[in-house]
C-alpha cells in the first residue's frame, strides 16, 4: 500500500508538471486510440520471425514520442508498413515508476540507450545489417542521440522524424513558465526529466546539436506540419547537414490540417512521405490525394 501510495502521488506530480508545460493536452487524444490498436498489432506488426525482403532489406524501428507508447502512436502507421512489405518493430522506452501507459518521461540520454538496445535485438532477429528508423515527436530526436553518443551511426540507414524535436521547443511560449512559476523546473526535472530536457537551450538539446544535426552515413527526413502547436517553432524541427530532406506536409497537401499529434499518428500525407523516405527508389509524389490511398 505504501508503495503505491507514493507511485500515485508521483503520477499526481508529474501531471502537476504537465499541466504547467501544457503537454497534457495530448493525453485524452493519445488514449483515445489505444482501442483500435489492440486489434491491429497481431497484423506483422512486431512479429520477430519476420526476415526482411529484397526490395525492402532494413527492418524499421519506430520509436514513439512523449506521453505515447509503441502502441498507440504506430496503431495506423505500422500496419501501414507491414501491408507494404516491411519487418516492423516498436518498443516503450522512458518509463517513470508507477506511471502506466504514458511513456517517453526518462531522461533522454537514457532513453537513447534503450533504443540502443532494441535495435540490438531487431538485428539479431532479423539478421539484417542496418534498421532504419521512424520516430515521432520526440521519437524523431532520441535517435539522432543514439547515433551520436551510442554507437548507433553504423546501424542506421536512414532516420525519418515526424514532428522531431530536434532543437528543444518554446511549446508555444509555455515554457517560459518554467522561469516564471517558482520551482516548475526544479519539480519537472524530477519528475519528468524527459521535458525539460526537450526545452529550447536546455543542456541536454546543447550537447546534441554541439558540432551540428547529422552524422556521415545517414540519410535524413524531416516531416513538419506548420500547424504544430508542440514543436515550436515548427521550423526548428527542420536539420541542416548533408543528405537531409525537410519537408512541410502543407507543401504536399494545402489543406492538410494535422497539428502535432495527428501528424504522427493518423495523417497519410505524413505517412506516404515517410514511405518515400524508406525506400526513395520507388517513392511516389505524396499530395492530397494520400488522404484516401
Amino acid at each position: 500500500m505504501k508503495l503505491r501510495r507514493r507511485s500515485w502521488k508521483s503520477l499526481r506530480s508529474v501531471c502537476t508538471a504537465l499541466a504547467l508545460t501544457a503537454a497534457v493536452a495530448a493525453v485524452p487524444t493519445t488514449a483515445s486510440a489505444a482501442p483500435a490498436a489492440a486489434t491491429t498489432v497481431s497484423s506483422g506488426w512486431n512479429d520477430f520471425s519476420c526476415k526482411p525482403s529484397a526490395a525492402h532489406p532494413r527492418p524499421v524501428v519506430l520509436v514513439h514520442g512523449t506521453l505515447e507508447n509503441s502502441t498507440t502512436n504506430w496503431w495506423a502507421f505500422a500496419p501501414y508498413l507491414v501491408n507494404r512489405g516491411y519487418c516492423v518493430f516498436s518498443f516503450d522506452y522512458g518509463k517513470l515508476p508507477g506511471v502506466p501507459a504514458f511513456y517517453g518521461l526518462g531522461p533522454v540520454a537514457k532513453s537513447a540507450e534503450e533504443l540502443a538496445g532494441d535495435v540490438d535485438k531487431v538485428l539479431a532477429a532479423t539478421g539484417a545489417d542496418k534498421v532504419d528508423i521512424v520516430g515521432h515527436s520526440q521519437g524523431g530526436m532520441i535517435p539522432r542521440q543514439y547515433m551520436k553518443f551510442n554507437g548507433g551511426a553504423k546501424k542506421v540507414g536512414a532516420l525519418v522524424g515526424i514532428a522531431p524535436n530536434n532543437h528543444g521547443t518554446t511549446l508555444s511560449g509555455i515554457t517560459k513558465l518554467l522561469d516564471i512559476v517558482p520551482g516548475a523546473r526544479g519539480v519537472i526535472s524530477a519528475t519528468a526529466p524527459g521535458l525539460t530536457d526537450q526545452v529550447v537551450g536546455s543542456d541536454f538539446m546543447k550537447r546534441l546539436n554541439e558540432g551540428g544535426d547529422t552524422v556521415p552515413g545517414v540519410r535524413y527526413t524531416v516531416i513538419a506540419t506548420r500547424y504544430d502547436e508542440v514543436v515550436t517553432p515548427y521550423e526548428t524541427q527542420f536539420l541542416s547537414g548533408p543528405n537531409v530532406r525537410n519537408v512541410t506536409v502543407q507543401d504536399l497537401c494545402p489543406v492538410d490540417i494535422s497539428m502535432h499529434l495527428t501528424v504522427g499518428t493518423i495523417d497519410r500525407v505524413a505517412f506516404h512521405e515517410a514511405a518515400n523516405a524508406l525506400d526513395p527508389a520507388n517513392a511516389t509524389p505524396a499530395n492530397c490525394a494520400s488522404m484516401v490511398s
